[in-house]
């Protein structure tokens, strides 16, 4: 019976929608249902139902909503059914619904519906929509080079920034709706004659795979839809930046947009991309493939570095210089914790600084992390807590960390480097060794979307170009798509004939 109910036809006595609707949003102050009389001596019943704030400035002349209203003052009954059904006044998008659910989906949308008597049939007239933040600058992934802009809020909003950049007809935006409560809106996007049929199909299946209340953040879509959930390795690529993902979709990769979420997701996803930024294709190569080589050392750095230092000096001093060997037994001469408890102890004071500073508002909380790491280091080594170094090696750790261009790629190395901090307090160089086999071991079993996860390391294609990997080869020698588009539009760069 329920079901039914919420499959009702839109009928042609207004006083009956009328009726219906109002059963349905009753207690819904927000939404509003407004009665009207149009035609020659109003005799036309109508109801116009819109969210108030969604929806404003409805009845002025500038608005679409406005001038088909004032238009319908002016003409008989059998004219405006006429002017509906053909929507004569040319109103841009505007779709003719005949479901009372489908009407209140597009409400609650941000549209506004007009139902007139006489009619079945209810009309979706677009406005202005939900308010957002606009289009701001992506905070996440800040660059020296390049366009400023980032997404925002509004998924709708998200896809005009993309089609900004990629004027294109072949860049197809497919709509979806997720979340059994929520309806939130999510596209996929995609270069129709670049992307694989298999990795779009595939695409759809998860989304449609999972039935939930809601989706509030392209997160929730993440995790539900992800190969390998237990791994701390993301397996999509995230960007807030428009121009990082028409680079993906121009290499025949997915994008996934989610309304109310700033971040995109990129599918498939590999180690490799995680370790790029949008500004390597726009530097020079030479000091591109410098930059890329600096940040693989440097997560290098950030996993290994607290793990070796403990596995050098608590099993492995022969390894060592004897004045260096001196130099850290006087640092920590009197300090009256393990070696490992130390630097477990400052590793999470730093974790408990950094997720201050990022809580504070505003240009306070990179005080706050300035600050606390230089009052609380200097503080524990003058009250002999822990030992120069073991500030030094910490600083060390997480300025590597923070080289990674992408923030969730980076968290998995902040786990990981407390697995290596046990292997090396405990098993020595053998742990290291140990832990860098598994690590490994993993990644090479990973994939998204059937795209093995150490691509391009791991060479899947025999004619795939130099300069994928950790350097960056000259853009006019970039003249390959990678794998992840079709193989007969591999090409993407060709070089015209000279004039003769």
């Amino acid at each position: 019976m329920k079901e039914a109910e919420n499959q009702r036809k839109i009928s042609a006595n207004l006083r009956e929608n009328e009726k219906y609707l109002r059963s349905r949003l009753e207690k819904c102050s927000d939404i509003l249902i407004r009665s009207m009389r149009l035609g020659e001596k109003q005799k036309v019943d109508c109801l116009m139902v819109y969210i108030e704030v969604a929806v404003s400035n409805m009845m002025l002349d500038d608005s679409a909503i406005g001038k088909m209203i004032n238009h319908f003052w002016e003409i008989s009954p059998e004219q405006i059914q006429e002017f509906i059904k053909n929507n004569s006044l040319g109103i841009a998008d505007v779709k003719k619904l005949t479901d009372m659910n489908e009407a209140l989906a597009a409400m609650l949308a941000g549209n506004a519906v007009f139902f007139i008597d006489g009619y079945d049939r209810a009309m979706k007239i677009s406005s202005k929509g939900y308010p957002s933040m606009g289009v701001m600058e992506a905070e996440s992934e800040k660059v020296l080079r390049g366009s400023r802009e980032g997404f925002s809020d509004s998924v709708k909003s998200n896809s005009a920034l993309v089609r900004k950049r990629l004027r294109d007809t072949r860049l197809k935006v497919e709509e979806y709706y997720t979340g059994v409560r929520t309806h939130t809106l999510t596209q996929v996007l995609y270069m129709e004659d670049l992307v694989h049929e298999e990795l779009l199909e595939q695409v759809k299946e998860r989304l449609g795979r999972f039935r939930i209340d809601g989706i509030l953040d392209s997160g929730m879509l993440e995790q539900l839809t992800e190969d390998v959930w237990y791994s701390p390795f993301p397996q999509y690529q995230t960007t807030q930046r428009p121009d990082r993902a028409v680079q993906e979709i121009l290499n025949g990769k997915v994008v996934i947009l989610c309304d109310n979420s700033p971040e995109a997701l990129i599918l498939p996803g590999n180690f490799n991309s995680f370790m790029e930024s949008s500004e390597d294709w726009y530097h020079r190569f030479e000091m591109a493939s410098f930059l890329r080589t600096l940040r693989y050392l440097a997560v290098i750095m950030a996993t290994v570095l607290p793990g070796l230092y403990l596995a050098v000096i608590r099993f492995h001093t022969q390894i060592l210089p004897s004045a260096l060997i001196l130099s850290l037994a006087q640092a920590r001469e009197g300090v009256p914790f393990s070696s490992v408890t130390e630097l477990i102890f400052l590793e999470l004071s730093f974790e408990l600084i950094r997720e201050a500073g990022v809580r504070v508002p505003g240009t306070l909380g990179n005080a706050i992390g300035i600050v606390g790491g230089l009052v609380i280091g200097q503080a524990a080594v003058e009250a002999n807590l822990v030992s120069p170094i073991v500030v030094m090696i910490v600083a060390l750790t997480a300025l590597g960390s923070m080289t990674v261009p992408n923030e969730e790629f980076a968290a998995a190395f902040r786990l990981l480097k407390y697995v290596f901090l046990i292997l090396g307090g405990y098993l020595g160089i053998y742990g290291i060794v140990l832990g860098v086999y598994l690590t490994i071991a993993h990644l090479a079993g990973l994939s998204s979307f059937g795209v093995p996860y150490l691509v391009p390391f791991i060479k899947k294609d025999p004619h795939e170009e130099k300069g994928e990997g950790i350097w960056r080869a000259p853009l006019r020698m970039r003249w390959r798509r990678p794998l992840y588009a079709r193989e007969e539009q591999r090409i993407r760069l060709k070089r015209k004939e000279p004039l003769s």
